[in-house]
């Protein structure tokens, strides 16, 4: 690969939601390939690079040591999809109906009808316009199909990417046989609640007409019988094959493994990743390494099985590494985020930066970069990164961020421009409680209204200069400019609230469950949706060098 390497013009991302090949030569800034790693769940305190002494990350810690660090680097949400929602869009989750107002604030089911609206504008499409060769490598999470199971209005080939290879949805412990499941964790409750309902209904239907008191059709309850047995028989024909239904690799539009296997899953995708540059040395290309680590289901390769110190989620973000060589909730360990920078030669090697950052700034980023122009339609939140990392400015230009718990602002941070402080309010905090039912300890997902949250009023505040850990709120007694802060954030939530508008929600109810006739299957579906096109032998060989 030193072949290739010279002839780079490469900047490298490492984002985490959420191959380390350098440039050792050519230093322009005009079209640079350009590689995105990201990864799922990888906590800031992970990372040799940010402290940590006994996981062991020197590949990524290399990264560090020849580019930008950042250290107040934030996801646009503490949930998958509406975090990838922003990075590639540059926006705020809410402005595309990224953003749920449903408990769920992701898409767990393959043949679900929400996703990314193809009205979107993603960095993907703008560099294809650019001449760019476009890859996505791992997860999507954002939707794969609208009115049937190959329309494919959803599908990464249809937001700007020439190349696709890996999950359309995420992978749950539902797909790994033995990790439990959080689709029945969630819902097992409200299933049976429901069977239960249905079953006295139809008892004291029964009871009252053999008593006497009125009569009720037989058709009717034959009716109800047959309606109930149906939906059972699909529940159970859903659960059943859960694994089957959800759980797949793609190239392209095509199933070529179904179910996923979890073998050398890594590998694969670092394979794929060096073989897509390797067929671009000559021709400006976009890479979106998309890692499933470390989300649950937890899995690493048998090299790396049993060789952390942490088990098999330390196992699994040296796997990860490898490769380079808290969450759902707005507290600072779900969403303030691991993010390196290298471009050798643009970029001062062995730079930290403290400044408030966003996912969502890559999307301007990559795009000035490119040569392309930002969209002028509509509003883009991220910010152009490279006047921060190459010095020219020392402030971001992020004064605000607005953390929300899918769609209901739940934080806001503010950074004033005349001081050192980064000031956080809570308006409310989820019900974090292994004791309480209505809390999201038990569910793995954290609700955002109602009985699951705990409002605040006054609002909480931290200064994250003083305690990153958010440990002590602050009071009026403890701070005298409490009620001053307060009114410069709540009058920054009014202008944001102003400037949103009503689109269609990706993640409601009707658009996020379960449609048969969306089912992708590269078999019949009462087949078990089952082949394997992947297998081991079939694999070209790679070499890294």
């Amino acid at each position: 690969m030193s072949k290739m390497r010279k002839k780079m013009r490469l900047l490298l991302f490492l984002l985490i939601c959420q191959c380390a090949i350098k440039n050792v030569s050519s230093h322009s800034a005009s079209n640079p390939n350009i590689i995105l790693l990201v990864a799922d769940d990888l906590g800031i305190g992970d990372l040799g690079c940010y402290g940590n002494r006994t996981l062991r990350t020197p590949n990524i810690d290399r990264l560090a040591e020849e580019g930008v660090t950042l250290t107040q680097h934030i996801a646009a949400s503490p949930l998958c999809t509406p975090s990838r929602a922003a990075f590639l869009t540059g926006r705020y989750p809410i402005r595309s109906g990224m953003a749920a107002y449903s408990r769920v604030g992701v898409f767990l089911f393959a043949a679900s009808s929400g996703g990314l609206p193809f009205e979107e504008i993603t960095f993907a499409k703008l560099l294809k316009q650019r001449g760019y060769s476009t890859a996505l490598i791992g997860k999507w999470h954002l939707g794969m199909n609208c009115e049937s199971s190959n329309d494919f209005c959803h599908h990464p080939l249809s937001h700007g990417f020439d190349y696709f290879y890996g999950l359309s949805v995420t992978n749950l412990r539902d797909c790994k046989p033995g990790q439990g499941s959080v689709f029945l964790k969630g819902t097992e409750k409200s299933i049976v609640t429901s069977i239960q309902i249905i079953g006295i209904t139809l008892v004291s239907l029964a009871a009252v007409h053999f008593a006497g008191f009125f009569k009720v059709p037989f058709q009717a309850l034959g009716c109800c019988l047959l309606i109930t047995a149906v939906l059972l028989v699909v529940l159970l024909f859903f659960f059943y094959n859960f694994r089957y239904l959800n759980c797949f690799l793609m190239r392209n539009h095509q199933i070529i493994q179904q179910p996923l296997s979890y073998e050398n899953l890594t590998q694969r995708l670092t394979k794929e990743a060096v073989q897509f540059i390797q067929r671009n040395t000559d021709a400006p290309f976009l890479l979106v390494l998309s890692y499933l680590h470390v989300h649950t289901a937890l899995h690493a390769s048998k090299n790396f099985t049993g060789k952390s110190k942490h088990g098999l989620y330390g196992d699994a973000v040296e796997e990860m590494d490898w490769s380079v060589g808290g969450k759902s909730t707005n507290w600072e360990g779900g969403i303030r985020v691991p993010g390196l920078l290298l471009w050798p030669g643009v970029i001062q090697a062995g730079t930290y930066i403290g400044e408030p950052t966003s996912n969502m700034d890559i999307f301007p980023t990559v795009i000035k970069l490119a040569g392309a122009q930002l969209p002028y339609d509509r509003i883009i939140d991220g910010h152009d990164l490279m006047p921060l990392l190459q010095g020219t400015i020392i402030r971001s230009k992020h004064e605000f961020l607005f953390h929300y718990c899918n769609a209901h602002l739940n934080a806001v941070r503010w950074h004033p421009g005349n001081s050192e402080s980064i000031w956080k309010v809570f308006f409310f905090t989820p019900n974090f409680n292994p004791e309480d039912s209505n809390g999201c300890y038990d569910s793995h997902v954290c609700f955002c209204y109602g009985s699951f949250i705990t409002r605040h009023d006054p609002p909480l505040l931290f200064d994250l200069s003083r305690d990153p850990e958010e440990k002590v709120p602050l009071t009026p007694e403890t701070e005298s400019r409490f009620y001053e802060i307060l009114h410069v954030i709540l009058q920054a939530v009014d202008n944001h609230t102003k400037s949103l508008h009503a689109v269609p929600d990706q993640l409601s109810w009707d658009n996020l469950l379960w449609k048969p006739w969306l089912q992708p299957c590269c078999s019949s579906l009462f087949q078990s949706c089952y082949c394997d096109y992947e297998s081991e032998e079939n694999l070209p060989e790679v070499h890294f060098g």
